[in-house]
């Protein structure tokens, strides 16, 4: 007996025409991607057997190349999350007419623009060579090695607390110096939670398409300077990933 087919769904998209962006590879087999409409929205979709698709590095990277290949030739592409799977072409149609109203207010936010992320991480050398010209942080790490450990139970602390604030003040360096700088250039920025203890900023950016070179100049000027002491990671184009909150109803799959 053959599984029941769901239909999978990748992004939605600003067209009132059928579109088609050629075959995924998922779950084994080649599967057309093709659209469904409601009105001038679209949702991107594919046909899979109706289980619980796992995030694994995989399918992860599957789904993102889909929406690649979707931002090639469309200009108003609303990520979708991964794993979002409906019952039938119906159920992904009863969505984008749930979705519309957000997705009108959406699109022109978004059309003809893209995502950029950047991660600034700093360099071991430079971060224990800053420390140590910290002389507060210096004295009272003297102080912490000098005595026993359970009398230097609260200057342990105390050490922490000033190595943390250090940190932040590094972090707030980054961000007027890095991300102030970028976010001129963008329409819209957010900061992200850092990754990882070195990370000083963990930033993203929705910048109009045609001005990717002039920001992509600007990264590239603001590593040159900064590159003995901190790595870049620059990322994308994405999808708005950071700019849009939409909520979605799931079909839990049928067992």
């Amino acid at each position: 007996m053959s599984e029941k087919q769901g239909i999978y769904v990748f992004c939605g998209i600003q067209t009132d025409k059928k579109a088609g962006f050629g075959n995924v590879h998922f779950d084994s087999e080649d599967r057309e991607i093709y659209t469904v409409h409601y009105k001038d929205a679209a949702m991107v979709v594919t046909r899979v057997p109706m289980k619980i698709y796992h995030p694994s590095k995989e399918n992860l990277m599957m789904h993102q190349k889909v929406l690649s290949r979707v931002m090639e030739t469309m200009d108003t592409v609303v990520p979708i999350s991964f794993g979002n799977l409906f019952q039938s072409e119906e159920d992904v149609l009863a969505l984008a007419e749930s979705l519309y109203p957000q997705l009108v207010e959406i699109f022109p936010q978004i059309k003809g623009k893209i995502e950029v992320g950047l991660k600034v991480v700093g360099k071991k050398d430079w971060l224990e060579k800053s420390i140590k010209q910290n002389e507060n942080v210096m004295k009272k790490k003297q102080i912490v090695h000098s005595k026993s450990e359970a009398a230097g139970y609260f200057d342990r602390i105390q050490l922490g607390e000033m190595a943390k604030d250090f940190f932040h003040s590094l972090q707030n360096d980054i961000k007027s110096e890095i991300h102030d700088s970028l976010s001129t250039l963008a329409e819209a920025n957010q900061i992200n939670d850092p990754i990882g203890e070195k990370m000083l900023l963990n930033a993203a950016y929705l910048i109009d398409s045609d001005k990717e070179s002039q920001f992509d100049k600007k990264v590239n000027e603001l590593h040159d300077s900064w590159q003995d002491k901190v790595d870049f990671k620059y990322t994308g184009p994405w999808p708005a990933y950071n700019f849009i909150n939409i909520k979605l109803k799931i079909e839990e799959p049928s067992t």
